[in-house]
């Protein structure tokens, strides 16, 4: 959506000036609540603002009940949707995190999540990014799109029964049906767009399938089960193992909780298969044509799980070039998980102490743009690190502080160089071996730099700081 460098007042006017809160005085109080937040998105209303009014009016701005996370989400949603009807190709990634609020068991609203001993909120979204162009190598540098759907629910307070038929089941409604969901909300890509759904094991569920080909919307996603086909006694799974190795590629991968960063070596495979429509009470399946392409780890070091995908795609999947882009495309879908991490390790919006579940829904529909934002800065920094980053993106005072801090870059401001110098702010020490930056450094000096810039400008104006 363009708004990921603005300033905060007027990033918080682009995106929610279009909410519909029944009075045009509770918008102006959104584009203000945004603001404060985008300045100090720490996920607590206290540090963002510190006169009592403030806050006092913050508070009284998410209990009020025509303030809802849908109405404060929906002109960013809507305008991602429209920007993606755009010539082009665009990654629809889906992912679905918990925000634990179990330290804080007096909040009213919230249900169960993991294994059921928290509680807290579900969320559910679906990042729209571009593809701006294919490497050499099959690899799809994309920029930020924004939000194309979220959803955030609390859990029932009762436990299904374990011994649930499965037509039962079938025929109630069911946490699986948010796969997919936004894109049939929609009425799928016009002409000259190309819409493609990435998602991992947890959506490889039959209905998600159908509703992507009904909105004429291409598909990636990691299979979890081993499904049956129509023209043969194999599985999907033992069809693409049995397939001849196409060739071999290196993949870097990132850091996760207990394992180190590492390159994997992996072969791939691939073929296509028809899957047969599962039963359901109400109706009859079709059989569903998909390329299905594994990659699978050789030689992964002593120790390591290796890495193992079947992904199941509408995409042509041979020779090696065409398999070779649907496995580097469903890398991509560590963009979703950066996100959530964005909004819970940067914006700590599990931190809030906000006590109902319909006041931090509000509160998250702010935060989560913000997270987009500084997401794209991310991005930006990493897929265009050499572009000029334009004047107006940051005030003047800040520009200032930067240069007068690190000096002024030789060639002018690059989207790398911004981040890095933003990070360094927070902690970042940018040695060689650094690479980019986290979550926790790039939140921490953004902050710093905000302060330090409001500091400055009431100095320009000549307000007495004591």
């Amino acid at each position: 959506m363009g708004t990921g460098l603005m300033e905060a007042e007027a990033w918080a006017e682009a995106e929610f000036a279009g909410a519909e809160l029944g009075d045009r005085r509770r918008t102006k109080r959104l584009i203000r609540l945004a603001a404060g937040l985008a300045e100090c998105p720490n996920g607590t209303l206290p540090s963002a603002f510190r006169e009592w009014r403030d806050l006092k009016a913050a508070y009284r701005f998410l209990g009020n009940e025509a303030v809802t996370y849908e109405e404060v989400t929906k002109p960013h949603v809507e305008g991602t949707a429209e920007a993606c009807r755009a010539p082009g190709e665009y990654l629809l990634i889906e992912d679905t995190t918990d925000l634990d609020f179990t330290g804080h068991p007096a909040m009213r609203g919230v249900g169960r999540i993991g294994n059921d001993g928290g509680l807290g909120l579900y969320l559910h979204s679906t990042l729209a990014a571009r593809v701006e162009r294919w490497t050499d190598a099959q690899t799809p540098e994309v920029t930020l799109v924004g939000l194309f759907g979220q959803r955030v629910w609390a859990r029932a307070d009762t436990v299904r029964c374990s011994q649930e038929r499965k037509r039962d089941r079938l025929q109630r409604r069911r946490e699986s049906e948010r796969w997919a969901a936004a894109i049939d909300a929609s009425p799928g890509p016009p002409p000259g767009a190309r819409w493609t759904y990435v998602a991992d094991r947890e959506s490889d569920v039959y209905e998600a399938f159908e509703r992507c080909r009904r909105r004429r919307t291409d598909f990636i996603v990691r299979a979890s089960h081993p499904r049956a086909l129509v023209e043969d006694d194999r599985s999907v799974f033992e069809a693409v193992a049995a397939a001849a190795c196409l060739g071999r590629f290196q993949l870097k991968l990132r850091a996760r909780p207990g394992r180190a960063a590492r390159t994997a070596q992996l072969e791939v495979r691939s073929t296509t298969v028809r899957l047969r429509g599962p039963w359901r009470p109400d109706r009859r399946t079709e059989p569903i044509p998909v390329t299905v392409v594994e990659v699978r780890e050789h030689d992964a070091p002593s120790g390591v799980t290796p890495l193992h995908w079947r992904l199941l795609t509408s995409w042509p999947g041979d020779p090696f070039d065409p398999a070779l882009r649907v496995a580097r495309t469903y890398a991509r879908r560590w963009l979703v998980e950066e996100y959530h991490k964005a909004l819970k390790s940067g914006a700590h919006i599990e931190e809030s102490q906000l006590t109902t579940a319909k006041e931090i829904k509000g509160l998250l529909g702010v935060l989560a743009l913000v997270a987009v934002r500084l997401l794209n800065l991310k991005l930006l920094a990493a897929n265009r690190p050499d572009e000029a980053v334009e004047p107006d993106a940051l005030r003047s005072e800040a520009w200032a502080i930067l240069e007068a801090t690190y000096g002024q870059p030789p060639d002018g401001w690059r989207h790398r160089g911004l981040l890095v110098a933003i990070a360094r702010l927070g902690g970042f020490l940018a040695r060689r071996s650094d690479g980019l930056p986290g979550w926790i450094t790039i939140w921490r000096g953004w902050q710093r730099l905000t302060v330090m810039t409001q500091g400055a400008a009431l100095l320009l104006r000549g307000h007495n700081c004591g």
